[in-house]
Parts: structure tokens; sequence; C-alpha cells
């Protein structure tokens, strides 16, 4: 029977002053998750070397991901002129795909 490999947990560091901690295979940039937005960071290289190590942490947490969650509010109305020569307001919602028709204009 075969094994199930554990999941991998590498995250994005803060510290600029060690290597990365990484999962074996995995790049000193790498995260698995997927909410972590990552940036360039000046590292303390004189702090790694004093410690011992020969490479240092460059990449740190910026952020995180917007929740790509449609939020029902991505909306645009537009006149046209109806069938009988009034003008109508059509309103299309992104987010929904409902699109209305009305007599009045939107407010705002």
């Amino acid at each position: 029977m075969a094994r199930t490999p554990a999941p991998k947990t590498t995250r994005l560091s803060s510290d600029v002053t060690k290597p990365q901690p990484t999962d074996p295979g995995d790049a000193p940039a790498d995260t698995y998750d997927s909410k972590e937005r990552a940036t360039s960071a000046r590292a303390d290289k004189a702090a790694a070397a004093a410690a011992g190590h020969q490479t240092v942490n460059a990449v740190v947490k910026s952020g995180d991901v917007p929740d790509p969650a449609p939020t029902g509010t991505r909306s645009e109305t537009y006149e046209r002129v109806g069938p009988d020569g009034s003008t109508k307001y059509v309103t299309h919602n992104y987010d929904t795909g409902e699109t209305t028709v009305s007599d009045t204009p939107p407010a705002g």
C-alpha cells in the first residue's frame, strides 16, 4: 500500500535574518497558502552571516489576496429608446447576471 504524502505546509516568513523555512522540494518564495501575496524585501545579510547562514530570506508576505467571490454590486446602467419612443434604463448586474428595465433613472 502506498503512503499518502503529508500536505505541504510552506508559508512565507517575515524573518529576513535567516533562510526561508520550506518543505523539501519547495523554492524559497513558494507558499501553499492561496491567500498570501509575496514581495521582495531587503535581506539582513550581516545577521544571516553572523548566524552562520549562507543564504537569507528576501521574500516576505505583503498582504492577502482579495476574495474573488462575487459581491453582487458590479453593475452597469445605460439608456435605450423603447419601442414606443420613450427612454428606458437598462441595468445589468455582472455578478448575478440579472438584467432589469425601468422607466425611471437609477438613483445616484
